[in-house]
């Protein structure tokens, strides 16, 4: 059973993507997320995060968030393009199509919301004067991007629930990074914020506030996901027509 925050307290929303949180809720969120653990990682996705660590280090860093959330797109654009490749097969059935379109809109509003937080990151260097190399912050993460691209969509036309699952760990890990990175940096709690990005985003106090709304960002993502994954029956495929799989 994932473990669910607070029922927040809602005093804003941004564009197609979770509720902004109150600063106590950022706190109470940051709490659950430590004190749970971790979902169980699969193999694959076990090669990614140890590629991760090994390129961009261990510990948690801003230029190592960018990366994550430039990875972070990716399963949901993979989805974008089954789904538009099941509408294609949808032969008129204007149901099945609208069904199927109602997973492009909701794919498409989690990925805006990666894209918010990549901006985030980068204005966030930005600010500080961190100069990223172009070999491992922009070549690098496109030549992992390929394979993890290529390796979500082809399991989502494969095994729908599993290509979920999958998505799951992967923002389970960016929740669990971003709230331990602001537990070991207490500093952030007293750093104004100063991010042109973010204020489409929300309004917070601090640094430490904003990665706290994105690492329940990742929460709701994750808990999407799970909830996605557990939807569809065992061993469905793509373009098998019960109500879930119709979509993927």
């Amino acid at each position: 059973m994932p473990h669910m925050s607070p029922t927040p307290s809602v005093h804003r929303l941004r564009p197609a993507g979770p509720p902004t949180l109150a600063p106590d809720e950022l706190r109470a969120a940051q709490a659950v997320t430590l004190a749970a653990p971790r979902l169980r990682y699969d193999p694959f996705s076990r090669l990614l995060f140890f590629t991760v660590d090994l390129l961009y280090g261990r510990k948690g860093s801003l230029s190592k968030f960018l990366v994550l959330e430039y990875l972070a797109r990716i399963p949901y654009q993979a989805w974008e393009k089954v789904a538009y490749r099941a509408i294609a097969r949808s032969e008129g059935r204007s149901a099945l199509a609208h069904r199927i379109m109602e997973r492009v809109i909701d794919a498409r509003a989690q990925q805006d919301n990666e894209q918010y937080h990549l901006l985030i990151f980068e204005d966030l260097l930005r600010s500080r004067g961190i100069r990223l190399g172009r070999l491992r912050y922009r070549i690098l993460p496109r030549l992992i991007g390929v394979h993890w691209h290529l390796f979500v969509w082809t399991l989502h036309l494969v095994r729908p629930s599993l290509s979920y699952r999958l998505n799951a760990v992967f923002e389970d890990h960016a929740e669990h990074e971003y709230m331990q990175f602001v537990a070991e940096h207490p500093e952030l709690d007293h750093e104004p914020l100063d991010c042109v990005a973010a204020q489409g985003y929300g309004r917070f106090a601090s640094v430490a506030d904003l990665l706290r709304q994105i690492g329940h960002d990742e929460r709701v993502h994750k808990l999407e996901s799970l909830a996605a994954h557990q939807s569809i029956r065992p061993g469905a495929r793509s373009g098998d027509h019960d109500e879930f799989t119709e979509a993927a």
